[in-house]
């Protein structure tokens, strides 16, 4: 089966460093990849990416060595396993607030007697190889997003669900429910407190934790608190962000960055 380099980068205790994919086509994924992101994500939750915009992009994709994942629209089996048997690797869930809602996204990754994953994986085989269907349970990654105050409570019999993976904080998210403000980086101590709680809860469970940056300093930085998988920004707000810094400076007016949006 074609290697998931993501899992190779944690086997290896290094961070992963993850692109957003929120804009629909596959020419900005294809770009996207070149720029030799660990992984690139393909938003089909809060990005304007549906199922048939997604499979284009994830070939595009798969012109490099770049791992293909997907954050799903919500905790529903179908489509899980659809972007799946599309060729993604790794598949982000989002709102995750239970042992149970975990259990239901791992089951619906994994094959029988693992989990209750129908069998159809019709690009996966072209893009992973033959022997898909014998290894997909060991390779594919299964990420449930920790964002809200009731999956902090619910923290440790989230992370102790088998066959868990990865866990991913959605700052924005998190804070709302915490009563703070909506936004990426974040630096209220309540919320950072919260943050790093989730780190350190991630990593006595053995289970690896990424986390929604807006900036490459505030991602150099969750990676010394110890999260293994650092999203900076999207495609999207790279675009914007460049194309006014190159306006601003040809206009004279102060640049101002990271206001393309929360990706």
């Amino acid at each position: 089966m074609r290697e998931n380099t993501v899992k190779t980068i944690w086997k290896q205790g290094g961070a992963v460093i993850n692109g957003w994919l929120g804009i629909p086509s596959s020419v900005a994924a294809e770009n996207m990849a070149q720029a030799g992101w660990d992984s690139l994500t393909c938003d089909l939750q809060h990005g304007l990416v549906d199922y048939q915009a997604a499979v284009p992009m994830l070939q595009a994709i798969s012109t490099t060595g770049t791992t293909p994942m997907a954050r799903v629209p919500w905790n529903e089996p179908g489509i899980i396993m659809k972007l799946l048997d599309a060729g993604c690797y790794g598949i982000i869930c989002p709102m995750i607030n239970s042992r149970a809602e975990c259990e239901a996204l791992v089951g619906a990754m994994r094959y029988a007697p693992k989990g209750f994953r129908s069998f159809g994986p019709t690009r996966a085989m072209w893009y992973a190889g033959g022997d898909y269907a014998t290894q997909a349970n060991d390779n594919l990654l299964a990420i449930a997003m920790i964002e809200t105050r009731k999956a902090m409570d619910n923290l440790d019999d989230i992370l102790s669900t088998p066959g868990l993976d990865g866990i991913y904080v959605g700052p924005s998210d998190l804070a709302l429910s915490l009563g703070g403000v909506p936004k990426l980086d974040q630096t209220d101590p309540p919320i950072v407190d919260a943050i790093r709680r989730i780190v350190a809860a991630a990593k006595k469970h053995g289970v690896h934790a990424g986390i929604h940056c807006g900036t490459t300093a505030y991602a150099r930085q969750a990676i010394a608190w110890g999260f293994q998988l650092v999203t900076i920004a999207a495609d999207n707000a790279l675009l914007a962000n460049a194309a006014r810094t190159a306006v601003t400076e040809m206009k004279g007016a102060p640049v101002t960055p990271g206001s393309a949006g929360p990706y």
